[in-house]
């Protein structure tokens, strides 16, 4: 008979605690875990409730010594960033975990919830788990702090165009708007002949100067005043000033260029209209069709001013019109538009309607013009012309009228409108009576040209009931593809506000 031994039992044998006796398994400190975390606090020395600086306006955080960064509520950048406001009592244990305690948006605290390990005594491993509570202090940046000072600035870029009409500003406008060059301006001042716009730092202003080079046709030329210097660092600090010229010419404007330029520019004539300013100024000879375009750099080089002033428009009344076919070009003649129609037209003032006198002239606008419609141009044979290039002209190449444009009832058309557009917020410095005028002119250019209107945002005005594209007189007007819905964030989703959107 053998006797089979039975297996010994490998399990480890138990030790008693030294403190409180409680059997245990064995360890280099030979102490149970709650005595050795009674004895010990490895997360002594790491502080409980830490500040920590948000500033409201640009809704960043501070990130020592001198950095504001953009962090999301429990995001892995906030996290980092709450991180190493412990960095040095955390360098003496071991972190294990890092993660988010749930805490309401708007009470301002934000928890963390940390494991760490540290070796105790004789070699022992020991692991704790405790929450930090960060306090959330509001602290304005330097950056919102310059912007609510609206008097501190670096840099101002000036805008000034020389003319009566503010029509080109008003398109200024709108593309500043479009494409949300406005959005680093401290503030923005309007004054008799322009815009100051005012800058925290200089390439901000570089970059609104080179917009504007884009844009319209300008000129600039930039200047720096030094403020204060540190002659021990070698640093200073200087306010810079960019000074943008627009040519003195807007949309409507009879003008006469000099004979080199007219003939650089195919022979057409010198008295031209325009009939447009985007990023050159568009002419077109009101004789011939022709067109051409004039940029920045070729207008200071050959420099030429408006001959009338807006105000100086008169009204006139068509008698007679017929369309000039089989116009024959002279050598070397430059692009004809295909959007307007020569036509020879007698037209009477409205103001002289007691009388016989008429004037008999060529117009662009023989596309547009009927017997019996107004129009609105210059008297240049009763007007008084004080122009450098008109004094040398030869009298029978200047024309007795020049019309500009059709004209429709305003009062309608104004009613009619169904579409608006917005603004940019700045300070007025002194308000003419006269600008609503000139921002109506500018509305009826936005719908008699489709060109303009594409490089702007126009918005849907829900106040005015929609109607046909066109109104009884003929008159232009921009239909409802070309709008943009406006949005209203106090809207929700159902269209009404504070409409909502369960229903019990």
């Amino acid at each position: 008979m053998e006797y089979m031994a039975e297996p010994a039992d490998r399990s480890p044998g138990h030790i008693l605690c030294c403190e409180c006796g409680v059997p245990i398994s064995p360890n280099p400190a030979n102490i149970c875990v709650a005595c050795l975390r009674s004895k010990v606090d490895i997360s002594q020395g790491i502080p409980k409730q830490v500040s920590i600086s948000f500033c409201k306006q640009c809704q960043r955080y501070f990130q020592p010594p001198a950095t504001w960064v953009q962090c999301a509520l429990e995001s892995r950048e906030l996290l980092a960033l709450c991180l190493k406001k412990l960095k040095t009592p955390l360098s003496k244990v071991r972190l294990v975990d890092a993660g988010f305690v749930w805490t309401e948006p708007h009470s301002k605290r934000l928890k963390v919830k940390l494991t760490i390990q540290k070796e105790v005594m004789n070699g022992a491993i020991l692991q704790q788990v405790f929450v930090v509570d960060y306090v959330v202090q509001s602290q304005m940046c330097g950056d919102c702090h310059r912007v609510e000072a609206k008097d501190f600035w670096k840099s101002i870029v000036q805008v000034r165009q020389k003319t009566l009409h503010k029509k080109t500003f008003y398109y200024l406008e709108q593309l500043i708007l479009k494409y949300a060059m406005h959005q680093n301006t401290l503030r923005i001042k309007e004054i008799h002949d322009g815009l100051d716009f005012y800058y925290s730092s200089k390439q901000h202003a570089q970059k609104m100067v080179e917009f504007l080079h884009c844009t319209v046709p300008c000129r600039s030329k930039a200047s720096q005043r030094l403020i204060s210097q540190d002659i021990h660092s070698n640093t200073y600090n200087y306010k810079s000033t960019f000074s943008v010229e627009i040519v003195p010419i807007c949309k409507d404007n009879v003008v006469c260029l000099s004979p080199k330029l007219a003939q650089s520019l195919g022979n057409m004539s010198q008295i031209c209209v325009c009939i447009r300013v985007t990023s050159a100024v568009h002419l077109i000879d009101p004789n011939t069709l022709q067109v051409a375009d004039v940029d920045g750099n070729t207008f200071w080089s050959h420099p030429f001013n408006s001959l009338c002033h807006p105000k100086q428009l008169e009204e006139f009344i068509v008698m007679e019109c017929s369309v000039v076919r089989n116009l024959k070009r002279n050598a070397g003649a430059g692009t004809i538009s295909k959007k307007h129609t020569l036509g020879e037209v007698w037209v009477q003032k409205t103001s002289e309607m007691d009388t016989d006198k008429q004037y008999f002239c060529r117009t662009h606008l023989g596309h547009l013009l009927n017997p019996g419609d107004l129009v609105l141009g210059f008297d240049l044979a009763n007007c008084n012309l004080n122009d450098e290039h008109v004094n040398k002209m030869n009298p029978d190449r200047i024309p007795d009228v020049v019309l500009i444009k059709k004209s429709y009832d305003r009062t309608k058309r104004q009613r009619r409108r169904n579409w608006k557009l917005k603004e940019l917020a700045r300070e007025r410095e002194n308000v003419d009576t006269d600008d609503e005028r000139q921002y109506q002119d500018f509305l009826e250019d936005l719908e008699e040209d489709e060109t303009i209107r594409k490089n702007i945002n126009i918005y849907r005005d829900s106040t005015i009931p929609v109607e046909s594209d066109t109104d009884d007189e003929g008159a232009p007007r921009i239909s409802l593809a070309e709008m943009l819905e406006d949005l209203h964030i106090s809207q929700d989703a159902t269209g009404e506000e504070g409409a909502s959107m369960m229903t019990s």
